[in-house]
């Protein structure tokens, strides 16, 4: 008996994933967004913490560019990130 009911449940699983292989990629991809988007926030805190030590005039556009760059390079949600903050 448990032997058809763990073949039953995995036929279902089975042709459940066969069916909707789109929104499991969108999950995936939904989740790779919100983790570069993690770290462009930490790049740009990064970059403010250094200008903070730096304590130079004027060297806040450098630190901020250095902050988008770094952002955006982790891909579209760091690019994301480096717009809105």
């Amino acid at each position: 008996m448990r032997l058809w009911v763990c073949i039953a449940l995995l036929s279902t699983v089975l042709c459940a994933s066969a069916e909707r292989p789109g929104i499991a990629q969108g999950i995936i991809r939904a989740g790779e967004f919100v983790w570069d988007a993690v770290g462009g926030a930490k790049d740009m805190l990064r970059a403010y913490l250094d200008m903070r030590e730096a304590n130079y005039i004027g060297a806040d556009k450098y630190f901020h560019a250095r902050g988008n760059y770094d952002a955006a390079q982790r891909g579209p949600g760091g690019a994301w990130a480096a717009r809105v903050i």
